[in-house]
């Protein structure tokens, strides 16, 4: 049996001299407000001196056994870890150690991360595939790794004060430990009202932060912090991926795609309990569960969600995910959300919310409704679009950006804004199109007027001057995804690299750790796996998938029914708009003259709500 947890880790290292030694009770306190996270198990340990502690919290998906408790200890005391996540090829680093000589006490992936390190020290995270987020003490060297994986699939928070840093899976959990500086931070809000969701490295407090995707920080008693260094980047990744897609033989891609689909479908099935699948009625999620059903040796469990506000409309996915489900024959089950549950619920998302996301409502009900269905684990067809250009914006933005190098007011931008000002709420132009001359330039700028939620011209009317001109102003010095270039690379490959910077790794990815979490259920993301990028968008990048996502179910034995394949895409709705109109206690929006515009979507309004919830960004808003 082997041993495979997701979780909740925390730690406090004091690697100042003059700092004080870790409070027992502080580290237990920040544990166990995790509790959903790890409802199985618990540990605590603290270094003889006083200086490290680290703790973690047990969501058990396999054996859970003593030898796999955390946090784990080298057999010589001289490295321990805390680890959140699934290391999907531990079999395979396990069968190297083993052939060097390491003995295993254990069954676990833990364990083979203790001995990886041993062997590679830091750089031992590129030999990883999975989401992972860990802290491991090195005794010998006085010093703490810490860690993400590529893609930024799980979550490490941390806060530093100059002498003690401390770290956790959630900033709610920092918090609750009281030993982080709670003002409000200007760029993490202004970020949020940008994109519908706080940018890496950014939380609402200026005294937390998150550690970038794909990087490892280095902190020890001699040298103090250090910076966060990466080793995974989406456009070097995209780069590489060019390279290899250029030896692919032509007429092999349909073929290569499903090789590459199985083997990261194969490694996301790996665990002893039974591993279940959220079904739509999109091609990503139903190749998905196709090919997991090729591969699963046990029958698969699928589940749609739909709303009885959407029933019999266009929105209403459960007629085409039952045909789906009939036609892969596997076993499926429908669930429809009362208008009366989904109001119930509104109040406990709020109270789980870690951070203010725009988008994380959809992944909160079909997570209740997969742990009430009796699933543990479920996958998940997240970042099928951005892999093979499935959004929008793969069209939008080289059209903006054309338009914008064509227009006669590229020169006047904010003359046209505005006109755009004066003329578009009594002609019901577009709001974001204001901006096109002065941003649509650039695929950054383009990506933003297409996908965006405010305007920053808009945020004079939410913040005041101060706090959106330090806003602004920090994230463009320090916002992650600057760590990104990519002007050398075509119009899909821009959009793929910001769609997943921007919308999968800072929303997506984020919400369904949370809100999965929230529910002690371990959601799966065989589409968002580092070396399926590698092997696949540079493929998609280059033209040669055609129209990469109608290719995905082509790569399914017996493909899906004409029906499903010719249906329009309508993406996974919410109804939002009805609580923001008839839900008490959700019209802050309303003292806003903005947002009564009737041309501005409901995402601004969703977007100011939910600020004006949380308890920095409230002061932030209210400091107009």
């Amino acid at each position: 049996m082997r041993h495979r947890a997701m979780c909740g880790l925390n730690g406090i290292f004091a690697y100042g001299q003059t700092a004080a030694a870790v409070n027992r009770d502080e580290l237990i306190r920040v544990r166990d407000s995790m509790a959903a996270r790890g409802p199985d198990g618990s540990g605590c340990w603290i270094s003889d001196d006083g200086r490290l502690g680290l703790a973690h919290r047990r969501l058990a998906i396999i054996d859970l056994t003593e030898a796999g408790a955390q946090p784990m200890h080298a057999v010589d005391g001289a490295q321990v870890i805390t680890f959140n996540g699934e290391i999907y090829n531990h079999l395979i680093l396990r069968e190297e150690l083993e052939r060097e000589g390491v003995l295993f006490r254990s069954h676990s992936d833990t364990e083979v991360l203790l001995h990886l390190y041993r062997k590679h020290g830091p750089s031992m995270v590129g030999r990883l595939r999975g989401m992972f987020a860990f802290a491991l003490w090195d005794a010998r060297e006085r010093q703490l790794l810490l860690a993400r994986d590529p893609h930024g699939i799980k979550p490490l928070y941390y806060a530093n004060d100059g002498n003690t840093i401390r770290f956790a899976s959630q900033v709610s959990s920092l918090i609750a430990g009281e030993g982080v500086d709670t003002r409000a931070d200007p760029a993490g809000a202004v970020g949020f009202l940008l994109w519908g969701s706080v940018p890496e490295p950014f939380t609402l407090y200026k005294g937390a932060s998150l550690l970038p995707a794909g990087s490892t920080l280095v902190v020890s008693q001699s040298r103090g912090l250090g910076q966060p260094v990466r080793y995974w980047k989406i456009s070097d990744a995209l780069r590489l991926s060019l390279h290899t897609a250029s030896a692919i033989p032509k007429g092999q891609e349909r073929a290569y795609l499903r090789e590459q689909l199985l083997d990261s479908v194969r490694a996301h099935l790996l665990a002893d309990v039974p591993v279940g699948a959220f079904l739509s009625a999109g091609l990503d999620s139903s190749t998905l569960v196709g090919l997991a059903r090729e591969v699963s040796t046990t029958r698969l469990q699928t589940l749609t969600l739909s709303f009885d506000d959407l029933q019999g409309t266009q929105h209403d996915e459960c007629p085409a995910a039952t045909e789906i489900a009939r036609h892969l024959d596997v076993d499926h089950e429908c669930i429809v959300l009362s208008a009366g549950a989904q109001e119930d619920e509104l109040e406990r998302f709020f109270a789980a919310m870690d951070q203010p996301t725009i988008d994380g409502i959809n992944t909160w009900f079909v997570s209740r409704a997969a742990r009430q269905a009796g699933l543990k684990v479920a996958l998940s067809g997240v970042g099928g679009d951005e892999l093979l250009g499935g959004y929008a914006t793969f069209e939008h933005v080289p059209r903006i950006r054309a338009q914008a190098s064509t227009s006669p007011w590229r020169h006047a931008p904010s003359l046209y804004r505005h006109v755009h000002d004066l003329l578009g709420a009594s002609l019901n132009w577009p709001a974001n199109n204001a901006g096109i001359p002065g941003y649509g330039s650039t695929a950054p700028g383009a990506y933003h007027l297409s996908k965006g939620v405010f305007m920053p011209w808009e945020l004079r009317h939410v913040l005041s001057a101060e706090t959106l001109r330090e806003g602004l102003n920090t994230l463009m010095e320090h916002d992650a995804a600057h760590a990104d270039s990519f002007d050398d690379l075509n119009d899909f490959a821009q959009v793929a690299c910001l769609e997943s910077i921007r919308y999968m790794r800072n929303q997506l990815l984020r919400d369904t750790d949370w809100v999965s979490m929230a529910h002690s259920l371990e959601i799966r993301t065989p589409l968002v796996d580092h070396r399926l990028t590698e092997s696949i968008l540079g493929l998609a990048a280059s033209g040669r998938l055609g129209s990469g996502k109608q290719m995905l179910p082509q790569t399914l034995p017996n493909s899906l029914p004409g029906s499903v394949l010719d249906r329009p895409k309508s993406g996974f709705v919410v109804p939002t708009w009805r609580w923001l109109r008839h839900h008490a206690g959700l019209e802050a929006w309303k003292s806003v003259p903005l947002l009564k515009q009737t041309r501005l979507s409901d995402s601004r309004r969703w977007a100011y709500t939910l600020l004006s919830r949380h308890p920095a960004g409230r002061t932030l808003l209210h400091a107009r």
